[in-house]
C-alpha cells in the first residue's frame, strides 16, 4: 500500500467513509492511513488529512463537497455580509444552518469554535427554497460557500424571534439595514411561508422609515388573518396585528 491515492482528499476537507469508497479508497486502506497518519479522525465517521485547525468554514464547505445541501443563513450570514456587528461577543459563536436533507452527526462532535444551530428550509415555499442563498469566497482556495444574502437572512432571523434570537436584536439589526433591495424583498415575501415573520418584518421596516420600504408592495403580499403573538404581554400593533414590546427594556433579552 501507498500513499498516492490520499491525495485525492483536499486539504482542509473532511470527509466520510462513503465518499473515500467512491475515490476507490476502502475500509483496510483507510485504516491503513489512520495508522500511517496519512489520515485522521476528527469524530467517527469523519476523516481528514492532518493540517492546521478546523474552523466551522471548513466543515461547512465539506457538507457542500458531500453533497448536503445547505446554506449559512440568519445572523450568521448577516455577519459575514457586514451586518451584524451589534451582536454581542461570546467564548463561541453560533452558526445557523439550514439544510435541505438531515446533517450527519459527526457535524455536531467535530471540535471547533462554534456551535451549529440547525433549521430546515420550511420558511419559504419548496419551489423558492434556495431563493436568495448565493456563494461567497472563504480561505486561502477561496472556497465558495453558500450564504443568505442580507434580505433572505434578515427573514430568517425574525422566525427565530423571540426564542432564540432577542426582539431588540432584530429591532437594531433591521435599524442598520438601509440598502436592502425591494425588488428581491418582493419575491421573498410572496415566497414566505410564515405569516408572522412577515408581519414583523414590515413593522420593523415601517418603524425605521427605510426609504426601500416605501416600494415593497405589501398588497401582494400574504399577510393572513387574525393576531400573531410576537412579543408575550406585549401591545398590539393595530395594522399588522402583531404584540410588540411595549418599551426598550421589554426588548433585551438573552439571545441564548
Amino acid at each position: 500500500m501507498n500513499k498516492v491515492k490520499i491525495e485525492q482528499v483536499p486539504e482542509g476537507i473532511v470527509v466520510d467513509r462513503a465518499w473515500l469508497q467512491k475515490c476507490d479508497i476502502r475500509a483496510p486502506l483507510v485504516d491503513y492511513y489512520l495508522r500511517k497518519g496519512y489520515l485522521e479522525s476528527v469524530a467517527h465517521g469523519a476523516y481528514r488529512r492532518p493540517g492546521s485547525p478546523l474552523k466551522w468554514q471548513h466543515l461547512v464547505y465539506s457538507l457542500q463537497i458531500l453533497g448536503v445541501g445547505v446554506h449559512v443563513g440568519g445572523r450568521s450570514a448577516l455577519e459575514l455580509h457586514g451586518l451584524g456587528h451589534y451582536a454581542p461577543l461570546a467564548d463561541k459563536s453560533y452558526v445557523h444552518l439550514y439544510y435541505k436533507w438531515k446533517l450527519p452527526t459527526w457535524l455536531f462532535k467535530v471540535k471547533v469554535n462554534a456551535k451549529f444551530i440547525k433549521h430546515t428550509w420550511k420558511l419559504f415555499n419548496k419551489d423558492q427554497g434556495d431563493i436568495g442563498v448565493k456563494t461567497v469566497p472563504f480561505g486561502s482556495w477561496d472556497w465558495q460557500l453558500n450564504v443568505s444574502l442580507p434580505e433572505r437572512a434578515i427573514l430568517e432571523m425574525l422566525s427565530m424571534v423571540p426564542g432564540k434570537e432577542s426582539f431588540h436584536m432584530a429591532d437594531v439589526i433591521m435599524e442598520g439595514a438601509v440598502n436592502l433591495r425591494p425588488d428581491f424583498l418582493n419575491e421573498l415575501l410572496k415566497g414566505c411561508q410564515n405569516i408572522k415573520v412577515k408581519r414583523l418584518f414590515l413593522w420593523l421596516a415601517e418603524k425605521h422609515h427605510h426609504q426601500w420600504f416605501n416600494l415593497v408592495n405589501i398588497n401582494d403580499v400574504n399577510l393572513g388573518k387574525g393576531k400573531r403573538v410576537v412579543c408575550k404581554g406585549g401591545k398590539l400593533d393595530p395594522k399588522y396585528l402583531i404584540t410588540v414590546p411595549k418599551d426598550d427594556n421589554e426588548q433585551k433579552q438573552p439571545v441564548f
